[in-house]
């Protein structure tokens, strides 16, 4: 992040109180500064001290404890808060919230404070299904609270169903999301598509190209975390769903086309990051193709121009192509730019280091319209999604 920013933890007690550890980790490593109060009953989980040694703050534990400043503490943590987070948020603490009673440390923080609170529930199936808990969660997200539904599995008791709390990467990303002060965006829709498509030659073999998809996937959740409703046109890649974004998974090109036809009228700005295939098998075999002591030769056709398809049809959408290139960048760009009447290019030498398939991060020049060429440095591919966003938007102002 390019600032640091404060999110106050507030730990229940549960068995999946040691998780939250891990959000704490998570969000140190991108320079948040994180406060944690634990309720007493946490505490009989895990001790303040691993909290402590994660989150380098004082724990806080005691209301009534002396302080270590001459502050009131849970005046100072509420505003020091740019998100609170509760993990894991048990029924107890949700109850006593959404019937305005504060008789802890953390439940008077919670109402001293203007910040966003997300709440992330954990506790058995039956606890978390019963009506009183469903309306108290009801009730405050009516309020503005926010909820990370927990996922469901085997419990701790043994029970099986909703309870389990979420994944901590997805906790940590929402959380994350929720500290992006900068809504530009809001309003907008995006859509945005990354990946590769893959062109099938029989029931087992297809050919595809190195592209991971992560380019796509972080100008997706940049625009999210600005405010967008995004939906994201993924090909097939590793990486995980991202939080709060519509995802649409297809694996060829004409799936792709069809894809992004349905939803081009609608969006605002169409970002084009996937590697998608110029080429398909002119003759695709029904039964798996046997091998013998001859060559295999494969006729190859073109596929759908999507991009150019775009530039044809776009009416006051903002349009942004992709150039991967292996030589004459800026040239081989700009050309594009003005074939597929783009707004927009983001053109990468795929032969540079630190640049092009399967990295974190990419060096790239973004080209606009008028053909003013903006050179960045070796960044992460996050840091390259805030870029785009950052020259889109000042345009538009």
């Amino acid at each position: 992040m390019s600032e640091s920013k404060t999110v106050v933890i507030g730990v229940c007690g549960g068995i999946a109180v040691y998780k939250a550890l891990d959000v704490i980790s998570r969000l140190k490593k991108q320079n948040v500064n994180v406060h944690v109060i634990m309720t007493k009953s946490a505490t009989e989980f895990v001790t303040p001290l691993s909290f402590q040694s994660l989150s380098q703050n004082m724990v806080v534990t005691d209301m009534f404890a002396e302080p270590k400043a001459w502050e009131i503490q849970h005046i100072s943590l509420a505003k020091k808060a740019d998100v609170m987070a509760i993990i894991p948020a048990t029924a107890n603490i949700i109850g006593k919230v959404a019937n305005g009673i504060a008789d802890d440390m953390l439940s008077t923080t919670i109402m001293a404070t203007h910040a966003k609170v997300i709440f992330a529930p954990a506790m058995n199936t039956n606890m978390y299904n019963n009506p009183i808990v469903q309306s108290n969660i009801s009730k405050l997200k009516e309020f503005g609270y926010d909820f990370i539904c927990p996922a469901s599995g085997r419990l701790a008791c043994g029970d099986v169903g909703d309870g389990k709390l979420q994944e901590t990467d997805i906790i940590a990303e929402q959380i994350l999301s929720a500290l992006n002060s900068n809504k530009d965006l809001q309003g907008k829709k995006v859509l945005v598509t990354a990946g590769p498509t893959i062109s099938k030659i029989d029931p087992v073999r297809y050919i595809t190209n190195g592209s991971s998809g992560k380019t796509g996937y972080a100008i997706a959740k940049e625009a999210r975390d600005r405010g967008a409703k995004v939906t994201l046109i993924s090909g097939p890649t590793n990486l995980k769903k991202p939080v709060g974004i519509e995802v649409i998974n297809i694996e060829t090109n004409e799936e792709m086309h069809e894809s992004v036809m349905k939803h081009f009228d609608d969006s605002d700005i169409v970002v084009k990051s996937a590697a998608v295939a110029d080429y398909k098998i002119k003759c695709y075999s029904n039964e798996k193709i046997k091998k013998n002591d001859g060559a295999l030769n494969l006729e190859f056709i073109r596929d759908n121009d999507i991009l150019k398809e775009l530039g044809s049809l776009k009416k006051n959408q903002i349009l942004v192509g992709f150039a991967a290139e292996s030589h004459n960048l800026i040239e081989n760009a700009k050309g594009k730019l003005d074939k597929k009447n783009l707004d927009y290019i983001v053109a990468n030498n795929i032969t540079e280091s630190g640049a092009g398939f399967r990295c974190d991060t990419n060096k790239v020049s973004i080209i606009k319209r008028d053909k003013t060429v903006i050179p960045l440095e070796v960044m992460t591919k996050k840091k390259v999604a805030e870029k785009l966003f950052d020259i889109i938007n000042e345009d538009i102002k």
